[in-house]
């Protein structure tokens, strides 16, 4: 049987303890608009690094983090 890969886009096991979520505890942290601000700095982030570390898996990243700043406008 093939082994489950981790999924490092949606959730690598490198951002959860204890069962908590990096990204729910920060938005803990910064309320609404400082986790706004944190999620359209991580696209960013991923958008210029893709063609010289991760490429497609960064993309995805971004994508993954648009999604959650769509999902946090949606919310408010």
């Amino acid at each position: 049987m093939k082994e489950l890969e981790p999924d490092m886009v949606n959730s690598p096991a490198h951002y959860n303890f204890a069962g908590i979520e990096c990204v729910d505890a920060i938005r803990a942290a910064t309320g609404s608009e400082g986790f706004e601000s944190y999620l359209q700095g991580n696209i960013l982030k991923y958008l210029w690094r893709y063609k010289y570390k991760n490429g497609v898996e960064d993309l995805k990243k971004a994508h993954w983090y648009l999604n959650r700043l769509i999902e946090a406008q949606d919310d408010s």
